[in-house]
């Protein structure tokens, strides 16, 4: 049996630190090798034990998890899964602990802590795996600021009304998506085609993420809703704890948000967006696969493709986690493979060159 993942648990909570311990422990390719109160005694164990992965609540005293995590990113960037507390302010400081570099986070009930952890036993060990795997990168700048390369919305002009409204573009990602979904929206300009997104994310969260989208970006960005009329110039994310696709009324594409059973594992799944997507949009439509665990919506890619979608994939080398990418490839659903800082602009440059040839006809 290969060398077991090495986890040290920080959270100020006794019983959480026991409980995720015992979790953990109870995996026979795993082991936590140490458990901290606190951010500082933290930091002296990591140094001591050198661990694989850690755990790390957002809210402790002394220094909160996301002082540390940031000083931790900078100094010595290594896998992270955060894990948050199901409020509005727990949802936000999530997100900003994904911008800072952590590979993901679990949800802790806000009552019965040790039944909903031990329920949530199997998405913890899972999200540990992957983070033992995952390639892990320094944060990123949000904001540009002097000598920071943070990304340059693309120019508003080239894209124009006619061609937006009957276009669509279809995104799905899981693990390492948040900031890659920011990389791809902040550079769309503003009268980009209409956007759909889905992102593996429980309930509860969805809404500050579309919150911290829309302040950053050129389009509007907002959590779906069902039965709305989908726009150009708009990013649409599928709700956590949800299933999301689309459907024609008359001229129009609307959003369907429904309480679904999970398709792949996941509620919301990319295979329930993308085969919307090639059912209704066909030629209309460009994928875009981003990173993430596993094979969801590759399947469905590939349908996209075959129904005339032009599709773009995350490359390997700019993936958090290369598995969706890989089974998208593997399914021949990709057109081209990039980097993901090209992805944006590659589909721009085909948009513009798009709307030309309309001209061109008119």
């Amino acid at each position: 049996m290969s060398q077991k993942i090495r986890v040290i648990v920080v959270d100020d909570s006794a019983l959480v630190r026991s409980l995720l311990a015992e979790i953990i422990n109870r995996q026979r390719d795993m082991e936590c090798i140490g458990t901290a109160n606190d951010p500082l005694v933290a930091r002296e164990m990591i140094r001591e034990l050198n661990p694989d992965v850690i755990t790390l609540d957002v809210e402790m005293p002394r220094m909160d998890g996301i002082d540390f995590l940031g000083r931790l990113m900078r100094l010595r960037p290594m896998p992270v899964v955060m894990i948050s507390t199901l409020t509005e302010r727990g949802a936000e400081v999530t997100m900003r602990a994904l911008e800072l570099g952590a590979i993901d986070f679990v949800a802790k009930p806000r009552v019965g802590l040790a039944n909903g952890l031990n329920e949530l036993a199997t998405q913890i060990v899972d999200k540990i795996r992957v983070a033992a795997v995952a390639q892990v990168r320094r944060a990123a700048p949000v904001v540009a600021a002097a000598g920071t390369s943070a990304p340059t919305p693309v120019p508003a002009a080239g894209l124009l009304g006619r061609l937006s409204t009957e276009k669509i573009i279809a995104i799905g990602a899981s693990t390492g998506g948040t900031e890659a979904i920011r990389e791809v929206l902040i550079r769309m300009p503003p009268d980009s085609p209409a956007i759909v997104i889905t992102q593996h994310m429980p309930p509860g969260f969805t809404t500050s993420f579309a919150a911290r989208l829309n302040g950053l970006c050129q389009i509007a960005v907002k959590e779906a809703s069902n039965g709305e009329r989908i726009l150009p110039g708009h990013a649409y994310i599928a709700p956590g704890g949800m299933q999301f696709h689309i459907a024609r009324s008359g001229a129009n594409y609307v959003a369907v948000v429904e309480d679904a059973p999970p398709v792949n594992r996941h509620k919301p799944s990319v295979e329930v967006l993308f085969k919307s997507v090639a059912a209704v949009a066909g030629r209309n439509a460009y994928g875009i696969m981003l990173t993430g665990m596993g094979a969801d919506g590759a399947t469905a890619m590939r349908e996209m493709k075959d129904a005339g979608s032009y599709n773009y994939v995350q490359d390997e080398a700019s993936c958090i986690v290369f598995g969706m990418p890989r089974e998208a490839i593997a399914h021949g659903a990709a057109d081209e493979v990039l980097p993901l800082t090209q992805i944006a602009g590659a589909l721009v440059t085909r948009l513009r060159s798009a709307t030309d040839r309309l001209h061109h006809r008119i």
